[in-house]
């Protein structure tokens, strides 16, 4: 089995010379890259069979191929893994392009609209698939909530976020609820817990109950059972934008891996446990083919950074494409996009 090298040090200058070269113009044209054309663009003052020697021994660390129908090279999984590692010069997003990010992701339409343009954006820019998990909402601090009967077994409560964004939830009830008790429940709520997280919330409201008498204690139970179905944790979401830029990508031509993938986006449930795996990652973080540990995604490479808002990470934006994508131009856009998101999910407070 090829091994790949444990450190740079394993490859001495010139053969990181030729990795570069040949992985650089394979991501270009798509097309295996020779030893003639090496000689041509590398930059090397060697011989052909030099190159063809280093090539070789690129071939046997597993680190390049050789396809049946050419003489020329690609790089494997490996090889990309050593190339974004340690031979990849990155491209700075451009201040013109930064500007209208961040004008693009403007603070104040509600969280999930501005998670929605985030990816939305970052499959524009990079022309692949743009992936963002949503927050949990009881990272967010409850501001206010309301109750309104249904029918007797249940009521529609209304909650509105420090965020701005409003969930509207039907709570099934083990009896029936008038106006006048609704009404009493949320005020008391919103008199007493408003600005503080949902979590926060129920261990006050159980800390009071166990403390409370006589009408208060009528008053908090209810409280907590209303509460306590209102404010329980949502389903984890994810958001994606761009699936059909992969229907025309060279790269990923069979139909079956490609069906495979898109019952993956459709499902989101493990591309959503894959973000969850980097969200206390720092930076980005990049998964080459089968290190997703992925089937469906055995042909493509995610590429992800966190966002932020108050110190706090709330989820993670990526990009997912073909393993052959510019990563030099399309990690600045990913970690640029997630803290153009964190910045509008923070906006700064207003001068006094």
């Amino acid at each position: 089995m090829a091994r790949q090298p444990r450190t740079d040090d394993e490859l001495d200058p010139r053969a990181r010379q030729l990795l570069r070269t040949l992985i650089s113009r394979y991501i270009r044209d798509g097309e295996p890259v020779g030893s003639r054309t090496l000689a041509d663009h590398a930059g090397l003052d060697v011989s052909p069979a030099t190159i063809r020697n280093i090539l070789a021994d690129l071939e046997r660390l597993g680190l390049l191929s050789s396809p049946h129908t050419s003489a020329g090279r690609i790089p494997t999984a490996q090889g990309y893994r050593v190339f974004v590692d340690s031979l990849l010069q990155l491209q700075p997003v451009p201040d013109g392009e930064l500007s209208r990010l961040r004008g693009e992701l403007a603070a104040g339409g509600g969280t999930r609209a501005l998670l929605g343009g985030a990816s939305e954006l970052v499959s524009a820019m990079t022309r692949f698939v743009g992936v963002v998990s949503v927050p949990r909402r009881e990272q967010f601090a409850f501001r206010h909530i309301d109750f309104v009967p249904l029918d007797p077994q249940r009521v529609l409560a209304v909650l509105v976020f420090a965020d701005n964004e409003v969930q509207n939830r039907v709570l099934a009830t083990r009896r029936a609820w008038d106006v006048g008790e609704l009404e009493r429940v949320a005020n008391y709520l919103n008199a007493n817990f408003a600005g503080l997280s949902l979590a926060s919330m129920r261990a006050m409201l159980l800390q009071e109950l166990r403390r409370a008498r006589g009408e208060m204690e009528a008053l908090l139970a209810a409280s907590m059972e209303l509460a306590e179905q209102a404010l329980a944790p949502g389903d984890e979401d994810m958001l994606v934008a761009g699936q059909a830029r992969l229907l025309g990508v060279q790269d990923l031509s069979d139909l079956d891996r490609l069906r495979e993938l898109f019952e993956a986006f459709a499902r989101k449930r493990e591309i959503l446990q894959l973000l969850e795996r980097t969200i206390r990652a720092p930076g980005v973080r990049i998964f080459i083919g089968e290190e997703t540990g992925l089937t469906p995604l055995d042909d493509v490479s995610l590429v992800t950074a966190p966002y932020a808002a108050g110190g706090q990470i709330l989820g993670v934006l990526g990009v997912i494409g073909p393993k052959r994508m510019a990563y030099e131009r399309i990690i600045p856009v990913v970690q640029a996009t997630a803290e153009a998101l964190g910045d509008a999910l923070n906006p700064p407070a207003p001068p006094p």
